[in-house]
């Protein structure tokens, strides 16, 4: 039961872009179209699965025992980085259409401050291996969701008629807001 409490209040309730405002830059940057927002989601949830798999390892396994703990976040930029690169090769290779309209946002993921935050928040919760992974696929499944339902809602506004002062970043902002709002008010009860 704990891990399933787990799983949808990583989704839902400690959202990471909409609670801790973790990767607002692929957030904004790639929720333009549907397409592209579900397939930057995909690619940062095999991301954070990887690297939070890895990263647990390399910490539990390493940087604790040789008490070198004051590296983990070089350590797991390494590892996220690996990660990106990887990825990039296989989308690059399997899926063209898909790493071209991704564009240099695949690179980002590197620097994608949501996937940072969930490897650290694996290790500064101190979860074992099992709440470690049920936190890495709900978190990033939360970061895919948000992103997606944002890309609706913009491509929406996108057709609709918005006073040009308010068209493109300044409804987009407004429209996160707004999602924010109602998921602080979600929380707040």
């Amino acid at each position: 039961m704990h891990l399933i409490s787990l799983f949808l209040t990583s989704i839902l309730t400690e959202n990471v872009i909409l609670t801790k405002f973790l990767g607002m830059c692929p957030f904004v940057g790639v929720s333009n179209k549907e397409k592209k927002a579900f397939g930057m989601g995909i690619s940062v949830m095999l991301v954070v699965l990887i690297s939070s798999i890895l990263t647990y390892l390399v910490y539990h396994l390493i940087l604790v025992p040789t008490h070198t703990e004051y590296l983990q976040v070089i350590m797991f930029i390494l590892i996220i980085a690996t990660c990106v690169q990887i990825l990039e090769l296989v989308l690059k290779k399997k899926f063209p259409k898909l790493g071209k309209s991704l564009g240099i946002y695949l690179p980002l993921i590197t620097t994608n401050c949501a996937v940072l935050g969930i490897v650290l928040l694996n290790i500064s919760n101190s979860y074992t291996f099992l709440e470690m992974l049920t936190f890495s696929i709900g978190s990033s499944l939360g970061f895919t969701l948000v992103l997606y339902v944002f890309s609706t809602v913009r491509e929406r506004l996108e057709n609709d008629n918005v006073p040009a002062s308010f068209r493109g970043f300044p409804i987009a902002f407004i429209t996160a807001s707004i999602m924010a709002m109602l998921f602080a008010r979600y929380i707040a009860g």
